[in-house]
């Protein structure tokens, strides 16, 4: 199949492009290579996928033309392009045009095809609200800009299916780590740290936050295994990440475990929106997806680290 990935030089996406790629599908990748972080990761990220075949054109959703994307037939959209995070840097007009309006003027083009993809929205926790425990049928309290343009992102795109206009799936992706992981990330931040003798800010409370930290190779299963089951997918949402809770004190732990070195810590002032909680409740994807994530913490940070050593340091 020939498959459309928007934010492919980014964290997931660029997993989630070679995953694709291995699995036989032609990949076409779309990032606007946004300075939100340093570019020079996303550039890293495309190059290696460049490496495998995979050609990523530089594409703003929010203005570009999106005619070229659809020259030939498209079979399946994996739409993880977005405004990440609730970093104080960036404004609601940042997460409503690229969260909200990227995604409307993405399925506008969709809309008048002849023959529709498939379309699959990368979703998050964050959508659930400061305590993200529930199930997919459980009404959504987002509270940051964030989520709550995520939240309408995803309706946006099932609402679509519900009118009969394509088809499509939502999933809801929990606390993802790994290789090529945001610098603006928890564990890519402490890293960089420990190795760097940098002082790790830590804001007010978080050492006590849970959290479903899902590996990202567990969390790319999970998002490839909607391929071939399109009759129960469609118009569907899914919780993917692991069932399994780790505090933030102990991701810091751990981390240090791994690099044999005590991290500083920089104490700050707690951010407005940060969720307390996340556990995957991942029943529904378990019985419809098969769906198994099993990379323990300390196993996957072994390889966030491994590739971090070798890219950076």
């Amino acid at each position: 199949m020939r498959i459309l990935v928007t934010g492919a030089a980014g964290f997931i996406g660029s997993h989630t492009s070679e995953r694709l790629s291995d699995m036989g599908h032609e990949v076409l990748g779309v990032d606007n290579f946004s300075d939100y972080y340093d570019v020079k990761l996303k550039e890293l990220n495309a190059r290696t996928l460049s490496e495998k075949g995979i050609e990523i054109k530089k594409i703003d959703l929010c203005i570009d033309d999106l005619s070229s994307l659809f020259e030939d037939q498209i079979d399946y959209i994996f739409h993880f392009a977005a405004q990440p995070g609730i970093a104080v840097s960036s404004t609601f007009n940042d997460y409503i045009s690229n969260n909200f309006i990227a995604t409307q003027r993405l399925l506008d083009a969709i809309e008048r095809l002849d023959d529709k993809p498939f379309f699959v929205n990368i979703a998050t926790s964050s959508i659930y609200g400061l305590q993200a425990t529930m199930t997919e049928v459980e009404a959504p309290m987002p509270a940051s800009w964030y989520g709550v343009t995520k939240l309408a992102a995803e309706q946006l795109v099932l609402a679509y299916s519900r009118r009969g206009l394509l088809q499509s799936t939502s999933l809801r992706l929990y606390s993802v780590y790994g290789p090529r992981e945001r610098p603006d990330k928890l564990y890519t931040r402490l890293i960089d740290c420990g190795l760097n003798d940098k002082a790790f800010p830590l804001y007010d409370g978080s050492e006590r936050h849970l959290r479903s930290f899902t590996y990202v190779q567990d969390i790319v299963d999970g998002i490839v295994s909607v391929i071939g089951r399109e009759e129960v997918t469609n118009g569907e949402i899914f919780n993917l990440g692991t069932e399994e809770e780790n505090s933030t004190a102990t991701g810091i732990a751990t981390v240090e475990k791994i690099l044999q070195k005590k991290i500083k810590i920089d104490h700050k002032p707690a951010r407005p929106g940060d969720q307390s909680r996340t556990k995957a409740n991942i029943y529904k994807a378990r019985k419809l997806l098969q769906y198994d994530p099993g990379t323990s913490l300390e196993d996957g940070l072994r390889e966030q680290v491994a590739w971090f050593k070798e890219n950076f340091k």
